[in-house]
């Protein structure tokens, strides 16, 4: 397994909480599209992202990242 798809496995465990649509998750699941995520939703999800991963993703980073694949590879650059 690599790190990615480790990252990949956290960041679904991460969203179940928040998915409620109950939508399945693949790395080109959209946040505000396909999942309807609101902004204080993202900033919980965010929030518990930052603390799983011991990472912070800036405001310009947030607001680059629209897919979960995405994510993925912020959280793995950010780890470095």
């Amino acid at each position: 397994m690599t790190d990615r798809t480790a990252i990949i496995d956290v960041l679904k465990a991460q969203i179940e909480p928040f998915n409620k649509k109950g939508i399945a998750v693949t790395e080109a699941t959209t946040f505000q599209g396909d999942l309807e995520w609101d902004s204080l939703t993202v900033m919980d999800f965010v929030a518990a992202i930052e603390d799983e991963f011991d990472i912070i993703i800036t405001m310009n980073m947030q607001a680059e990242i629209e897919t979960v694949g995405q994510l993925a590879d912020a959280v793995a650059k950010l780890k470095g």
